[in-house]
């Protein structure tokens, strides 16, 4: 059974393969790469060979045997006491009892493509050896039992230091994973040194002879002699008794635990594979330790720290083990309860800022309300804000305690974030500092942040910067300024009217806002309707002129209110003035504004106005305008203007007759003399016959000063007209008869005596009648060709039949009219 290697599979069904005649001293098993290579020996001396197998390769059933070379360093043979591979397969390490290591470099599995060199010499036994490689650079440290020494391999003439002056056994000695950063792990009596390839690192105070020493899986595994059990002191750490007692730890490191602990009966050696660990006894027993699930570890071991009030010891321990964020926010939460309990309270909202995200921030809020702990409560909220998951509440919360602390710095610094790391509500943070008094700060926010509305209401009702505000709102977009200017124009009238004036005819105009870079003409400025902000003048109405009236001359399209409100504002001057050269000046200017031709669609409003402020010429004018003739003279009749009342009949009297009528129903009412006025009506009405004589002498029958004088003239004139009017109607009458006999004697004659045709030419082409030809008892003949183009009917005469027809349609109107007793009536 001597010089066998012996392979245990998952299925531990044992297998072997004869490697040397002799023995096997030493192992080594690459993890990367299917390479074990083996120390032994093929005869009897001291005469140590190496051997590196492939172990996919197969030579007759057994591993293929790659490389065969003498493990002798110089020229004196000496035991090998370890070995090392780098998992690149570019270098090889042997260790020598008697302080020798030598170093193979380049290919170990062949022989051409390697050297092999002496890289340390030394009077004690090497007891450990291990490969650190770090990005590019290669390190092998050398652990004797008196020294520590590491030698860089990346660097020409392989550079060396001492790292300390003391050792350890053999198998005493491992390197760590990276969550240790590759330290060098040696395993002294007194203690464990951890060393990095330039410097020894910490040491953790683990008593007691150490046998073996591992690395696994960010555990260092150590087997120690029991300390009931007697030390033994030989060089080769592992020849123990068969009666000694060994304790094996697994110890945390990171966490600065016992992971596990137990007593064995004469460990032979650890060994880690398939995820457990197994460890292999002097009796030929193999004990397993498999390592729990993550989650049940950690809550075992929490809630053993957590009765113990290890929490930071908790905390490393779920880092280790990359436990969630809910987790870890749950040791922090409970950690912090721990501290506040204890009154610790700066330390407590270290931890509740540590589970911000994860635990309502009201849990930690209502702990710390009070005013002694204030700052406490800012430092959790300014956190809380950092991480933008603050609400409103937060925010306003926040801004209290600034301002309760009276920490200007700090509230600057909150508000003076630039815009792209604004993590809290805007809008609450303004009113917080305005309710607080802080208004240069409100003001700032608002105005970084374009919150125009919050901005405008400081300046006014908390500032009262009036210039300011207005300046501001001259900065705005169109849309913005324009609704501002609605809304607060009154105040800023009230305050600074001829400022805001100014911006309201550039803002009804052509407005732009300032500071804008494009320059004149750039862009299209745009116009607001400036009869909105007629109420904004209420109480100013001397500014409200100057804006109408400049509105009227730059923009001759303003709305009609404009024009409106622009003429009231002139009558009521008018009206008010006393001194009578600007009476006369506003006279003229409110008559050429309603002679401007802007008030045809408001006529009825534009004449109440001139009534209501008794403005006679700009009454008359639009009655003139409207036609409302009686209207006119009702005015003049009115104000007793009998002159007036003559000229309007003269002059609208055509247009409207019955003004002759009302003016002589007026003049017959009036008690004064008026003879001269009434004379000058009836010879009008005379002239035009516009009323009956029984009508006029009934309507001057009311005037007692109107005698029988004052129409007599009319009267003669009437009653003469009248006469010669009967006189000609009676020669008509006779006319008519005369004619009705001869032609009552005409129709006898044609009754009673033949009809002689003597006509020589036809009545419509005059010339000589041929036959066949047409005669009519009227006298009249055609020729039969004539007569029919132009007959419209065969027993009628072409020549007699329009006058014929006139006739007959007299008759049939008078019959028609014959049963229409009131029409006649009223005609009488």
């Amino acid at each position: 059974m001597e010089g066998q290697i012996w392979f245990l599979p998952r299925s531990l069904q044992l297998s072997s393969f004869q490697a040397y005649k002799l023995r096997v001293t030493h192992l080594y098993q690459l993890k990367q790469h299917s390479i074990l290579v083996s120390v032994g020996e093929d005869e009897e001396g001291i005469n140590p060979l190496v051997k590196v197998w492939n172990l996919e390769k197969r030579d007759g059933g057994n591993p293929l045997c790659t490389r065969i070379f003498p493990a002798i360093p110089g020229n004196k043979p000496t035991v090998v006491s370890c070995l090392t591979v780098h998992e690149n397969l570019n270098f090889m390490a042997i260790g020598f009892a008697d302080g020798s290591v030598v170093l193979t470099k380049g290919d170990i599995t062949r022989d051409r493509h390697s050297k092999t060199q002496i890289l340390h010499e030394g009077s004690y036994p090497v007891t450990g050896l291990a490969f650190r490689q770090s990005g590019k650079t290669t390190h092998l440290f050398v652990v004797t039992t008196e020294n520590i020494q590491s030698y860089m391999l990346s660097v020409k003439d392989y550079p060396h230091l001492e790292l300390d002056t003391h050792g350890c056994g053999l198998r005493c000695s491992s390197l760590s994973d990276p969550s240790q950063d590759l330290q060098f792990i040696v395993a002294g009596n007194e203690c464990v040194y951890l060393y990095q390839p330039d410097e020894r690192g910490p040491c953790f105070a683990f008593e007691g002879q150490k046998l073996i020493v591992h690395w696994y899986r960010g555990y260092l595994v150590i087997v120690s002699k029991d300390r009931k059990t007697s030390p033994k002191s030989e060089f080769a750490g592992n020849e123990a008794q068969n009666s000694d007692k060994q304790v094996l730890n697994v110890y945390d490191l990171c966490n600065k635990f016992i992971a596990y602990s137990s007593i064995f009966d004469d460990i032979v050696d650890v060994l880690a594979e398939w995820g457990s660990l197994y460890v292999l006894t002097r009796d030929g027993k193999i004990h397993v330790l498999q390592e729990k699930d993550t989650q049940t570890k950690l809550e075992a071991r929490k809630s053993m720290l957590f009765r113990k009030n290890l929490f930071e010891m908790a905390i490393n321990l779920a880092k280790s083990h990359h436990l969630d964020s809910d987790g870890l926010s749950e040791i922090f939460r409970q950690y912090g309860d721990h501290l506040y309990n204890k009154g610790n309270h700066d330390g407590a909202i270290q931890q509740y800022i540590r589970t911000i995200g994860k635990l309502e921030p009201s849990y930690v809020i209502r702990k710390f309300l009070d005013a002694q702990r204030i700052h406490n409560l800012t430092a959790y909220l300014q956190t809380l804000h950092l991480q933008s998951l603050a609400n409103a509440d937060h925010t306003t919360l926040l801004l209290n305690c600034y301002t309760k602390l009276k920490d200007s710095s700090k509230l600057e610094e909150f508000i003076k974030t630039s815009e792209s790391e604004v993590r809290f509500d805007v809008e609450t943070a303004i009113k917080v500092l305005r309710q607080a008094g802080y208004y240069s700060h409100a003001v700032y926010l608002a105005e970084k942040h374009a919150h125009h509305e919050w901005y405008l209401k400081i300046q006014l009702e908390d500032i009262k910067n009036y210039q300011e505000a207005l300046r501001y709102i001259g900065k705005l977009p169109f849309d913005q300024a324009e609704s501002n200017m609605k809304r607060y124009g009154k105040i800023l009238m009230h305050h600074v009217p001829n400022e805001t004036t100014e911006l309201l005819k550039i803002l009804c105009t052509d407005y732009q806002p300032a500071g804008d870079n494009e320059g004149p003409g750039m862009l299209e400025g745009k116009k607001a309707n400036s009869e909105e902000f007629i109420p904004v003048f209420a109480n100013n109405s001397r500014e409200l002129k100057a804006f109408l009236e400049h509105m009227t001359e730059v923009q001759a399209d303003s709305p009609q209110g404009v024009y409106d409100t622009l003429l009231e504002l002139r009558l009521q001057n008018w009206a008010h003035e006393q001194d009578e050269q600007i009476k006369e000046k506003l006279h003229s200017e409110a008559l050429t504004l309603l002679k401007s031709g802007r008030f045809k669609t408001v006529f009825d409003k534009a004449l109440v106005l001139c009534q209501m402020h008794n403005f006679k010429d700009g009454v008359l004018y639009l009655y003139e305008q409207g036609k409302l003739f009686q209207q006119i003279m009702h005015y003049h009749m009115q104000n007793e203007q009998y002159k007036k009342v003559i000229e309007v009949c003269e002059l609208y009297g055509d247009q409207e007759a019955c003004l002759w009528e009302q003016a002589l129903g007026y003049f017959a009412r009036k008690e004064e003399d008026c003879k001269e006025y009434i004379a000058a009506v009836l010879k009008h009405i005379e002239n035009k016959n516009l009323m009956p004589p029984l009508l006029v002498v009934q309507t001057l029958a009311h005037n007692s000063t109107a005698t029988l004088s004052v129409i007599k003239d009319y009267l003669v004139n009437k009653l003469q007209k009248q006469s010669r009017q009967i006189e000609q109607d009676e020669q008509r009458i006779e006319k008519y008869r005369e004619e009705t006999t001869r032609i009552r004697q005409e129709i006898e004659e044609l009754k009673a005596s033949p009809k002689i045709f003597q006509k020589t030419k036809c009545s419509i082409c005059t010339s000589a009648l041929e036959l066949p030809s047409v005669h009519f008892l009227c006298g009249h003949s055609f020729h039969q060709h004539c007569f029919e183009s132009y007959s419209e009917s065969d027993s009628e005469c072409p020549t007699c039949m329009p006058e014929n027809r006139k006739v007959m349609d007299m008759i049939r109107a008078q019959e028609q009219k014959r049963d229409l007793h009131d029409q006649f009536q009223h005609q009488v």
